[in-house]
């Protein structure tokens, strides 16, 4: 196996945004978009993963970083902290691959808000085997990570925004390069990125009852393409582009209701696609090379081979509803929808939360709608600590 070929293979694999496609004589569009680093695009927490991946405009909580970062100046804590688990792909019997998160915030001041996070991916572990289909005693353990840090700046009492920074280090090829059968030896990739994001939230009275509307867009991984082979060849890493809003309102003194809906779509060329002398489509990895990442965004919203009919189609949408008792016990819903010929994910999602005074914990659900989705049964736990009432806690007790 080529190492190129190897690459394909395990980007389709890994992808969430990307399931297989059937190669049959008559492809109706140019299939789904194909970036690297899709460990980007997972949803990494428990609160937004329950309400079918929305996060734009919800409330700002301790991981807002992923969702948009703009959130963290609306705060109702000044500092908090959360780590995440996620095991990935369990409904293809996969065992030992698992997403981790760590994000956390702390305000400067009324105005300002520094934050962070930090995303690991371990993809378990690969054993290689010669072509009599013996083992050869040499395994790969891939991996990926992500850390970033942001500012938010409150710019009224309606408005805020927020620019990150992120390193991403892909080593999903640790041990292929010799073993793929090629002169080239594969190494790690590496890219930088930043995120722009807005967040208005706007508070007022209906119909006696304290309501909130609030409106997010979060342009993220705006950064360099990422190559495995010494910039041979480049691919695109999840340049996306996030826009939600959530409208929230009181059922009475102790009950809540919000209700959220956001939008997708990757700003990066359409995956390019040949089709071969036997009528079968293959992955052409020389296309969009000279394309650089700014002209890849402006490319992103023109280049379907289908108009702008398949330009839509890139478009996923998110619903989500989550129910709030006395600040402390939520229960959540949603559901994410993918164009059929774009990857074909659907799916229902649920989860609750319980917030104590110092500490919250959450956890989410997946019932996928597609039969053969490698993305059922998909669980995620959230652990966050609110860390101004740690501290308030330890002061009242001196």
């Amino acid at each position: 196996m080529s190492n190129r070929i190897l690459i394909v293979f395990l980007l389709f694999l890994l992808s969430p945004a990307t399931q297989l496609f059937a190669q049959d004589d008559s492809p109706k569009g140019a299939g789904p978009v194909s970036p690297s680093v899709p460990f980007l695009g997972i949803a990494p927490d428990s609160r937004g993963a329950s309400m079918g991946d929305v996060g734009a405009a919800t409330n700002a909580d301790i991981n807002s970083q992923y969702w948009n970062p703009a959130k963290y100046a609306f705060a109702k804590s000044s500092s908090g902290i959360a780590l995440s688990y996620t095991p990935w792909l369990r409904n293809l019997g996969i065992t030992d691959m698992n997403l981790a998160y760590l994000a956390g915030y702390h305000q400067l001041d009324e105005l300002q808000t520094l934050s962070g996070s930090l995303r690991y991916f371990d993809m378990g572990s690969i054993t290689f085997y010669n072509d009599m289909g013996y083992a050869t005693g040499e395994v790969s353990n891939p991996n990926e990570f992500s850390v970033d840090m942001g500012y938010a700046l409150k710019l009224s009492d309606n408005w805020s925004g927020s620019v990150a920074l992120r390193y991403i280090m892909s080593d999903i090829f640790s041990g292929v390069g010799t073993t793929a059968g090629s002169s080239t030896d594969l190494s790690a990739g590496h890219a930088f990125a930043s995120d722009v994001s807005f967040f208005y939230n706007k508070s007022f009275i209906q119909s006696r009852k304290e309501s909130n509307f609030a409106v997010g867009v979060n342009i993220s991984n705006i950064g360099s393409k990422i190559s495995y082979d010494g910039g041979a060849l480049k691919d695109f890493i999840p340049t996306n582009l996030r826009i939600g809003t959530t409208y929230t309102t009181e059922i009475d003194k102790y009950n809540k209701m919000s209700f959220s809906f956001d939008v997708n779509k990757l700003l990066i060329p359409t995956t390019a696609y040949y089709i071969d002398e036997f009528g079968n489509r293959r992955f052409d990895p020389n296309a969009n090379q000279n394309v650089g990442p700014i002209m890849g965004i402006f490319k992103s919203f023109a280049d379907a081979p289908g108009g702008f009919s398949e330009e839509l189609q890139e478009i996923t949408y998110s619903f989500g509803a989550e129910y709030l008792y006395a600040e402390q016990f939520a229960i959540r819903t949603g559901f994410f929808s993918e164009h059929k010929d774009k990857g074909d994910r659907k799916y229902l999602s649920f989860g609750a939360g319980l917030k104590m005074n110092v500490f919250s914990i959450d956890f989410s659900y997946i019932a996928t709608l597609t039969k053969t989705s490698p993305l059922g049964n998909t669980l995620r736990f959230t652990l966050g600590f609110d860390l101004q009432s740690f501290s308030n806690q330890g002061r009242n007790r001196r």
